[in-house]
Order: structure tokens, then C-alpha cells, then sequence
């Protein structure tokens, strides 16, 4: 897994997954543009270095690309755990004490997340406000 996003690719990447679709520098640039100031080669620089990087792919539309993400940001997520899990001398240890720090709504993410796993489906991850199952109420 690449390295954790910056700031402002973060600020990117944002975008790009909530969007779900390819999208041009300048999409990216005028909503940026609500949060900060900031220029058209900035966020071109930016879309570069993570296509470079990896993080999105891109295609030649005219003179300009659209970028689209290569993965989800669940995905990215569930990959920086991993890493910050992994390094621990004590992975048990680590468990609990991320355990501890989670909310209830977390830990009843957690709950649904192990149940999708036990069953063998991870592509049906319930949406986070969806709640316990019918039968669990």
C-alpha cells in the first residue's frame, strides 16, 4: 500500500471518490475553490502525482485528461488499519485498544463488518446508518 495521502491529496481524493466518475482538473479545481484558494496548476500538479502515484488512472479527453480513482476509499481505509496494525509489537494489544476508542455506531460497524466477512459476502457491507439486521431489533 502507498503512502498515507497529504493534505491536499486528500482534499483530491475526496472529491474523485465522491463523485465516482472521471472528472477534470477544472471540476476539481472549482470545488476546491469553495474551501480555499487555490490554483488550476496546483490541482493539475496534484492529479498528476497521483496518477503517478498510482491512486487514479487517466484518460486523454482533447487537450486534458479525466482522472477516475483506481480503488475506493473504503478500500484505502482498510489498507492504512492494516499497515498501522501490523507494526505493532502487540497486535492483541493494539485490537483492544482500538476497540476501546471506538464509538457504539464504530463498533456496531464492526459487528456488521464480521458478520458480512463470516458469510462470505464482503461486497454486501450494510451503509453505515442501516442499523442491526431485521432479526437483531
Amino acid at each position: 500500500m502507498p503512502r498515507r495521502l497529504g493534505e491536499l491529496e486528500d482534499a483530491v481524493m475526496t472529491r474523485v471518490w465522491q463523485w465516482n466518475r472521471p472528472v477534470t482538473v477544472r471540476e476539481v479545481l472549482e470545488d476546491l475553490q469553495k474551501e480555499r484558494s487555490i490554483a488550476y496548476t496546483t490541482v493539475m500538479t496534484v492529479l498528476d502525482n497521483l496518477h503517478q502515484k498510482g491512486w487514479v488512472r487517466r484518460e486523454a479527453e482533447g487537450r486534458a485528461y479525466r482522472y477516475e480513482a483506481v480503488s475506493t476509499r473504503a478500500a484505502y481505509s482498510a489498507a492504512l488499519m492494516n499497515e498501522a496494525w501490523s507494526v505493532s509489537d502487540n497486535p492483541a494489544a493494539a485490537l483492544v485498544a482500538f476497540f476501546g476508542m471506538m464509538s457504539q455506531e464504530q463498533r456496531q460497524a464492526l459487528r456488521d463488518a464480521m458478520r458480512v466477512v463470516q458469510a462470505g459476502a464482503p461486497e454486501e457491507v450494510p451503509e453505515p446508518d442501516a442499523g442491526p439486521p431485521e432479526s437483531e431489533r
